[in-house]
């Protein structure tokens, strides 16, 4: 049986996962430039490695109301995934490990939450009592919002 490697984390209570073939680097944030009119789960743009990247705040994109995100500490741990369209930032709040996933280990996702909205959702990992929510790099931006980054610019 086939398995493949992920790369375990934290937003909020909910733990997801990424396939660790494509993430970059797991690094800290020092500094974030806001820019004009991103979209709202975009907090900005940061230099990695002398090159300009959107960061996407986890907890907006993936899991949390404006409400709840207001309440969570602000985090300054990010994972720098490969998208097809480019390279961004995810802010975490914690990385957890790299886990090995096989078929066996995986579900399809729930009908109820198989939408446009989260379309990026690939399977949920059962594993030991935990539930992972396993990611899809490459449909984390949508067409649209890949073209929204693209257009953004510095306050």
């Amino acid at each position: 049986m086939s398995e493949f490697k992920v790369v375990s984390f934290k937003i909020g209570n909910e733990e997801y996962a990424m396939d660790i073939m494509k993430i970059d680097s797991i690094v800290e944030v020092d500094k974030i430039t806001k820019i004009s009119k991103a979209p709202d789960f975009v907090e900005g743009i940061m230099d990695f490695r002398g090159i300009v990247i959107p960061v996407i705040s986890g907890a907006k994109k993936f899991s949390f109301s404006s409400k709840e995100e207001s309440n969570r500490e602000k985090s300054n741990r990010a994972i720098v995934i490969n998208t097809k369209e480019k390279k961004v930032a995810i802010l975490v709040d914690e990385v957890k490990e790299v886990l090995s996933l096989s078929q066996e280990n995986l579900e399809e996702p729930p009908d109820e939450i198989s939408s446009d909205s989260n379309k990026y959702i690939s399977a949920i990992a059962n594993m030991d009592g935990r539930m992972i929510i396993v990611l899809d790099v490459d449909k984390i931006l949508t067409e649209k919002e890949a073209i929204d980054l693209s257009n953004i610019k510095k306050v």
